[in-house]
């Protein structure tokens, strides 16, 4: 069995493959100050609630654009599996191109996605991950990794609305029924929900105009479906993409 770990900056999602098939995953809360010990009990504890032992695992593949806790997830991985995991970085075979100036820059989670739509959906393609921050990442129909666009996450900007306003409160992200909010708490929601929907379909049509061919749009995150449901600009929701591209990625490596 296959052990996936995609580290972001406020989740962690843990994926379990069995086969061909994801027999669990989880999304936990990142902390940075956890030490391998802590998350070991926890992903222990997470296993035995599924009936699964470690001793199964083989293998660990590791994503992550947290920096600190890679040396954490790595020390955690070989624990668990008794040899080291492959961490997804310049060094690592992943099947596609990446064409931006600086490819050591491009997070490890972008490059998962964009190994997953290769093999999975083909290009071209936009990629819409929704997470703490948006990113979008163009991808040719050869599988290139051609650049994106980085966003603040609908969470992010309400939080900083909030933090930097003395008056305003912390409002429900939800789809409001009007533009023109007729209370503070309707007109937050407007700016922010609106405004975040304004933001993904400018940048969707954007990203698509400058990418040859006809690009279909893939989603995952959080709050993929929500979008999806809010825009119609998303043909597929894929919330397993990144431990998709994990996998993949494990296997040209392995």
């Amino acid at each position: 069995m296959l052990l996936a770990l995609d580290i972001g900056n406020t989740k962690t999602a843990i994926g379990v493959l069995d086969g061909d098939a994801w027999i669990a995953d989880w999304r936990v809360t990142t902390h940075l100050d956890h030490l391998a010990d802590e998350y070991y009990v926890l992903l222990k504890a997470l296993l035995e609630d599924k009936g699964l032992s470690r001793d199964k695992l083989t293998g660990a593949v590791i994503a992550s654009v947290v920096p600190p806790l890679t040396t954490t997830f790595t020390e955690l991985a070989e624990r668990v599996v008794g040899r080291p995991p492959v961490v997804v970085g310049p060094d690592v075979e992943t099947g596609i191109r990446i064409l931006v100036d600086n490819p050591r820059e491009v997070g490890a989670d972008r490059i998962a996605n964009t190994a997953a739509v290769h093999k999975l959906y083909g290009g071209p393609a936009i990629v819409a991950d929704f997470g703490t921050a948006t990113t979008f990442d163009a991808v040719s129909k050869d599988g290139e990794y051609l650049g994106g666009a980085i966003a603040p996450g609908l969470g992010i900007s309400a939080d900083a609305l909030v933090r930097r306003t003395a008056k305003l409160p912390k409002v429900e992200l939800t789809l409001p029924d009007n533009a023109v909010g007729r209370n503070t708490v309707a007109a937050m929601q407007s700016g922010l929900v609106l405004g975040y929907l304004g933001t993904v379909k400018e940048l969707v049509q954007r990203l698509s105009e400058e990418v040859p061919g006809k690009t279909k749009v893939i989603a995952t995150g959080g709050m993929a479906e929500i979008v999806a449901e809010w825009t119609q600009v998303i043909d597929i929701v894929s919330p397993r993409l990144t431990l998709e591209g994990l996998r993949i990625i494990y296997e040209l490596n392995s």
